[in-house]
């Protein structure tokens, strides 16, 4: 349902600039060439600039043309001019992980570029569970970024999304991820790749990046960072976990980079190890464009990590392991000594360059003029749009979770309700709402002020900041929570709890914010909600169990239009149907439970408890996928079918066989077309209309090997109050239904598999198949 809140004030000032600029803002000098000016003499005719010809006859003649000390200097982030061939130079590294970002120096805001339309962080989008909004943010993010690309301030090539899996509830970067589960990873970094570089298998719009390959997920904790972090990973929880994402991003997302991460991986720099990078990324996989180290990774495995005993050899490691491009000088600076002294041939630098001057041409770089390109005509009137930043709530209205709503007390009703006590460290912040990695935001709407559009409002923060280190401001916030007819507390974390460079101590909240919410939900004249905004999970179960807190929202970091979204929910102009995308601990999972273990799964000998909804049994605050809305939703069958049979593909007998029972390799199996077609009713019981997310989940045969249970499918449907409809949920037998031995191997378990929606259970019986034929 749409909501009828106004745009903030800086949103209105910022809409009628737009309009007040007039014709003039529409029209951006147009960008200077970047290559092949068509009034450069030199270079007009010249193969590499003739658009009629394939990207890799461009390529070639191009490297074709340049010396050893040019190509050198074309392997930096910041990369040379090579002025006799009117080239310019290039900054590779731009970020846009959730809204075109300044972190990178390859963006600039300022000028006719105020700012870009800054979504919620990725962990709050990913909660929504809705592939196609994952992707219309990218198609956003992607024409603002393009617009910015044309008016000078910013480059084509973005070093985004961040798909590592979110392993460890304590770190610091889980709020960049899609979450803890492989396949949900997945498919956002396929759909929102698809959204930011387009349709076009030749030609880019921008060029995305899937990062940080792989096995990444500690940036400092207890002394170890990721700089000198060997993560220990078995092949099975590599090709299980850590990889999938990344699998799917380059297979599926037809990413144009991947970034290689700063750790070890069993005790070799993921830059440097020819395994990882050429033959899996590029040889199994099929990347088609560069891989990218992140930033001085090569100087940091050199000089921090003392793989190599030069900074030559480790510059040859790095570019023969097949690495493209160095964000960082190191390349630039000892590549060409390293060909001086043998460890290096000219012919491995020609391979790098190629696939990075392959990206650039898809991009429409060597083209000539920029405006001229198919997207050459977007500009300021594109970016921070009416729609854009609409989108924006919609997402964060999306990605809200509702995790208690016991009465129920939600929505709040005006009529009801004259005046609300609005209290706690995050109730009327703005920069803190669009997570790390942002940019500068269109305009914001603090919760303060959303829930303001709607009822009178009596503010009081509680706590200066979320470290809450003491008392001060506690008892003007019961005085108020006393007075009101409700009360709503915003709480949480912030950059200073979790970010970059800073994985968290523990899961409860920090300082004195829990004893803020139990004295105030003491005093509150009436129910008192909790909204939570965070990138980790929480430990809230004194809240969860808390009569006198009848309601609890999770927002996580929900962007520039955030406190509309919160008002939205909270006052019922929207239904909430968000789930969360990790598992939240209790404080005691901890216990024991070093951040550099990398093992997912759960060992009764040693007491390891396992890590994510797949592996660990354990209790928990809320599970993975656990979110409630304002009506009830039931699911019913239509049609599954009892029994599928698997065709090997008559190279290999039959009868693969493991320890734990008959498994067919993948590999073995004609997989092509090989799914499992379900017909799901989904009926909405209630008064209220509703998007509702379908997980759908498998639990394996019986092995010590397999997960407990695995996501293999969901949908995101709408559903009008008391009516039903019908969702069709294919599911690839092969990809989704495999699981991973010891060895590395993905097979297809032979026995009864048992798909859970909901409450609702199915179970399907795969077979091998009698003569090669399939049945089901």
């Amino acid at each position: 349902m749409a909501s009828t809140a106004m745009p903030s004030p800086l949103c209105v000032t910022f809409l009628l600039f737009l309009l007040l600029s007039g014709a003039s803002f529409y029209t951006i000098e147009a960008r200077e060439p970047f290559a092949c000016d068509p009034k450069d003499a030199k270079t007009k005719g010249l193969p590499f600039c003739l658009a009629s010809l394939k990207a890799e006859d461009r390529v070639k003649d191009l490297i074709g043309r340049l010396t050893l000390q040019e190509k050198v200097k074309l392997l930096g982030n910041n990369a040379a001019a090579v002025p006799r061939l009117g080239i310019n130079g290039y900054e590779w590294w731009s970020e846009a992980l959730h809204g075109v970002s300044n972190v990178g120096p390859g963006t600039k805001f300022g000028g006719d570029f105020p700012g870009a339309t800054s979504f919620p962080q990725v962990i709050t989008t990913a909660a929504s569970f809705n592939a196609s909004l994952w992707e219309s943010i990218g198609r956003v993010v992607s024409d603002e970024a393009r617009a910015m690309y044309n008016g000078g301030v910013a480059g084509l090539t973005y070093w985004s999304p961040n798909v590592n899996i979110f392993r460890d509830p304590r770190w610091g970067r889980g709020q960049e991820t899609p979450g803890e589960d492989p396949v949900l990873v997945g498919k956002y970094a396929a759909s929102y790749v698809r959204g930011l570089q387009g349709n076009d298998g030749n030609r880019l719009k921008v060029a995305a990046c899937c990062k940080h390959f792989t096995a990444y997920d500690l940036d400092n904790w207890n002394g170890v960072d990721r700089y000198h972090f060997n993560a220990k990973v078995s092949k099975q929880d590599i090709v299980d976990t850590f990889d999938v994402p990344f699998k799917m991003c380059v297979k599926e997302g037809k990413v144009a980079s991947v970034m290689c991460s700063y750790n070890q991986v069993n005790g070799v720099p993921t830059c440097a190890d020819p395994n990882l990078l050429k033959k899996t990324v590029r040889g199994v996989w099929g990347l088609d464009g560069y891989i990218v180290s992140d930033c001085d990774s090569v100087g940091v495995y050199y000089d921090q990590q003392h793989y190599t005993s030069s900074p030559e050899e480790a510059a040859a490691d790095a570019i023969k392991a097949g690495l493209d491009l160095d964000c960082g000088p190191f390349l630039a600076v000892h590549t060409e000594d390293a060909v001086k002294k043998g460890l290096l041939n000219e012919k491995d630098v020609n391979t790098a360059l190629a696939n990075t001057l392959n990206v650039q041409v898809r991009l429409g770089m060597f083209d000539g003029e920029p405006s001229k390109h198919p997207f050459g005509n977007l500009g300021p009137k594109d970016v921070c749009t009416p729609a854009h930043q609409e989108l924006a709530l919609e997402s964060a209205r999306q990605g809200i979770v509702l995790l208690k709503n016991r009465g129920p007390s939600l929505p709040l009703s005006t009529r009801r309700y004259r005046t609300v006590a609005v209290i706690g460290p995050n109730s009327n912040v703005t920069n803190t709402m669009i997570g790390n990695y942002a940019g500068v935001a269109c305009g914001y709407t603090s919760p303060l002020q959303g829930i303001g559009r709607y009822i009178k409002t009596i503010h009081q923060q509680g706590c200066t900041d979320v470290t809450c280190a003491d008392d001060k401001l506690f008892g003007a916030a019961v005085n108020v929570a006393s007075q009101a007819d409700a009360t709503i507390l915003v709480v949480g974390l912030d950059q200073t709890i979790e970010a970059e460079f800073k994985d968290r101590a523990g899961l409860v909240l920090p300082g004195r914010q829990q004893e803020l919410i139990s004295k105030v939900a003491a005093a509150s004249k009436g129910p008192t909600i909790l909204v939570l905004m965070s990138g980790g999970p929480i430990d809230v179960a004194f809240a969860k169990n808390d009569p006198r807190i009848p309601a609890i929202l999770w927002t996580g970091y929900p962007g520039q239009a955030g406190g509309a979204a919160i008002a939205d929910i909270l006052f019922g102009a929207y239904n909430p149907g968000g789930k969360l995308p990790m598992t939240w601990y209790p404080q005691d999972y901890l216990k024991n439970l070093p951040m550099t273990t990398m093992a997912m799964r759960s060992s009764q000998s040693t007491g390891y408890p396992g890590r994510t909804y797949r592996f660990y049994k354990g209790p928990v605050v809320y599970p993975f996928g656990y979110g409630i809305s304002y009506t009830k939703y039931v699911h019913t069958i239509a049609s599954a079918p009892a029994v599928i049979s698997i065709p090997l593909d008559g190279r290999h007998a039959r009868g693969n066989t493991t320890t734990s029972g008959k498994a067919i390799r993948v590999t073995h199996a004609k997989c092509n077309r090989l799914s499992i077609g379900v017909q799901v009713d989904v009926r909405n019981k209630g008064s209220r209309d509703g998007s509702h997310t379908l997980l759908v989940f498998s639990t394996p045969p019986a092995g010590h090997w397999v997960p407990h249970k695995q996501l293999v499918a969901f949908e995101k449907v709408h559903v009008p109050a008391r009516a039903q409809r019908r969702v069709l949920i294919n599911i690839h037998v092969c990809k989704y239904l495999s699981v991973v031995d010891k060895s590395g191997i993905r097979r297809i378990p032979m026995g009864l598999h048992s798909l859970h929606i909901g409450d609702t259970k199915h179970s399907v019986s795969i077979q091998e198949a009698k003569l090669g034929v399939i049945k089901s």
